[in-house]
């Protein structure tokens, strides 16, 4: 979920026709927005569909796990996701293969949108332009990209390499979007990470360990062709392995007047429960538990991504234990009760 220009809410999700299975499915990319700062919602539009395209039915043309970003130079709107074709509807983390090709491994696509997100572009296929054909797959950070204060666009991804080990890392555009790169990972058996740009330059990557426990986070100046472990990694926000979500309040953009990172995820290291959103006035080296707030506290998916709303608002998309998708308005003072 992202605030476009104009204050929309975007929000973008799988479309999971036949069951909660993901990729390789008949799965298209769903968004909805809202106009009144989530009050309400407009009917669901498809952006991405594939159809039966090349042959096959729409069970072996999935497109799934969107993440958005709003260009803020622009105000153009792109989405990311996944397109597998064929695969006989096996899971795509096992069954994408090295190569480019459509036939043999999964296919990372934008779709950008001029309008505020009222109609978008067709697909375009960017694979060959950062995929390593070693690689077996390549897929998005589920969730929200940014745009740096330079004007560079990024987006999280992540991918298995040549030895079936998962590594997250970034893509990135200096050109509004025209082209984009990747370099080297942040670190291995990674997978769904954020970015969040915790000063200008530097960019924090803050990423599913599957290992376990707690999350793993790293930062970049040279947007990734080298990375630094950063002292928060692997001890200050535990996770049960799963997604999560990060985002950087410039200081001019809350009722604060300070910069603040906001964060949510399952905060467990069993079972997805507990979402919490928490926040960082340190750049991110600590969360103290006096800066939490507790939205539900039974099992779910537990995905979630966060946006601000206005300067007092931060809005919550996530998956919960009472809905596949709920929307939430907190006031900051309710995450930040002692500043």
């Amino acid at each position: 979920m992202v605030k476009s220009n104009n204050g929309t809410l975007l929000g973008v999700y799988d479309v999971r026709y036949n069951s909660s299975v993901g990729l390789q499915e008949h799965i298209n990319i769903g968004l909805s927005r809202s106009t009144d700062k989530g009050f309400t919602w407009e009917k669901m539009i498809i952006p991405m569909s594939f159809g039966e395209s090349g042959g096959l039915p729409k069970s072996q043309n999935g497109v799934g796990d969107p993440a958005i970003l709003v260009d803020t130079y622009t105000g153009t709107t792109w989405i990311v996701a996944t397109w597998t074709h064929g695969m006989g509807n096996h899971r795509a983390w096992f069954n994408s293969q090295d190569g480019l090709s459509k036939e043999r491994t999964s296919q990372l696509v934008l779709s950008k949108s001029t309008d505020d997100g009222k109609t978008w572009s067709a697909p375009i296929n960017i694979t060959s332009q950062v995929k390593d054909p070693s690689w077996k797959f390549l897929l998005q950070g589920p969730g929200r990209g940014i745009t740096m204060l330079d004007g560079t666009l990024v987006f999280p991804i992540q991918y298995i390499d040549s030895t079936n080990v998962p590594n997250a890392g970034i893509m990135y555009s200096k050109n509004r979007g025209k082209t984009w790169h990747t370099h080297e990972h942040a670190r291995t058996n990674t997978t769904e990470a954020q970015v969040a740009e915790v000063s200008s330059g530097v960019l924090m990557l803050n990423m599913r360990d599957n290992r376990g426990g707690s999350r793993a986070v790293a930062t970049t100046t040279d947007l990734g062709k080298s990375w630094v472990e950063h002292s928060s990694s692997r001890s200050v926000l535990q996770e049960p392995v799963c997604m999560a979500s990060l985002i950087k309040v410039e200081a001019q953009d809350n009722i604060y007047g300070k910069d603040i990172l906001l964060f949510s995820n399952p905060n467990t290291t069993k079972g997805r429960h507990h979402i919490t959103i928490k926040a960082s006035l340190d750049g991110g080296y600590s969360f103290p538990s006096e800066f939490d707030v507790l939205l539900d506290e039974a099992e779910g998916w537990g995905y979630s991504c966060l946006s601000m709303i206005d300067k007092e608002t931060v809005g919550i998309l996530y998956e919960s234990s009472v809905a596949h998708m709920t929307f939430q308005a907190i006031p900051l003072k309710d995450i930040l009760r002692c500043k």
